[in-house]
């Protein structure tokens, strides 16, 4: 049977203090590492937290000055559509102007057209065209007439057929102005006048008193066989006449 050998008390001491040391040791240096991976890990994460500061600051900037470009943007615009009002107003002004002269224009021309297209008239019986000018001519040289203005009268209804050779006044132009001679005892003249009428026309209203009229002047010239002769004819011509009528009394008289 062997012999146990026993270890003394102090080496078994000795033996468990250092154990503990290097308990101790192994401890110490585990916990060295793992507050070292702390460390990066903590800075790492503030470099990341860094960053995305970092990144929202300069989003934040971008998007102010995205924002600031933004209202730039809409005042050029504010300020443009202002200037197009502007535009627009100043062309609708001269628009509307340009429409109110276009109109003057055509009221101006349609008076001015009015004053040269010709209308119609009936005189003695007669119905014709007439232009303003010739119409406004025969009756003024007509209101001279009637104000007894003879010698003047005369001169307007000459001028008148000398200057409208085919109107429809003619005829009645030159009853009036036969007339107007006779009333300055221009009675060659006046005889000239009325024969034309008659001649031209011896079917007009003013006819039997134009012929009534020529005997009246052969009786101021004492050509009473002539004056006799026209009366005849006249009864003849006109017998439903008035002019008949009288030419029958200025025979009777002249017997």
């Amino acid at each position: 049977m062997k012999q146990v050998t026993v270890m003394p008390i102090r080496r078994w001491k000795s033996l468990f203090v250092c154990g503990a040391c290097l308990l101790t040791a192994g401890l110490g240096h585990a916990a060295f590492f793992e507050d070292d991976e702390a460390r990066r890990a903590i800075r790492d994460l503030r470099q990341r937290v860094e960053k995305v500061r970092i990144d929202q600051s300069s989003s934040q900037d971008e998007h102010g000055r995205g924002l600031l470009e933004l209202q730039r943007q809409m005042e050029l615009l504010r300020s443009d559509m202002a200037a197009m009002r502007g535009v627009n107003e100043k062309m609708t002004k001269e628009l509307a102007d340009l429409q109110q002269r276009h109109r003057d224009d055509l009221q101006s021309l349609s008076e001015r057209l009015v004053n040269f297209e010709p209308s119609k008239v009936t005189v003695d019986g007669v119905e014709f065209s007439v232009g303003p000018a010739e119409k406004r001519d025969y009756e003024a040289a007509l209101a001279v007439f009637r104000k007894g203005d003879f010698q003047l009268a005369q001169t307007l209804f000459t001028g008148f057929l000398s200057r409208y050779p085919a109107t429809g006044y003619a005829q009645t132009a030159r009853f009036w102005l036969g007339n107007a001679q006779y009333a300055t005892r221009a009675y060659k003249e006046s005889m000239v006048s009325f024969r034309t009428l008659i001649a031209k026309n011896p079917e007009h209203l003013r006819a039997p008193e134009a012929v009534l009229s020529v005997a009246n002047c052969q009786l101021e010239l004492k050509d009473t066989k002539g004056a006799r002769n026209t009366l005849t004819d006249l009864i003849k011509a006109y017998p439903q006449s008035e002019a008949a009528i009288a030419a029958r009394e200025r025979l009777a008289s002249l017997k």
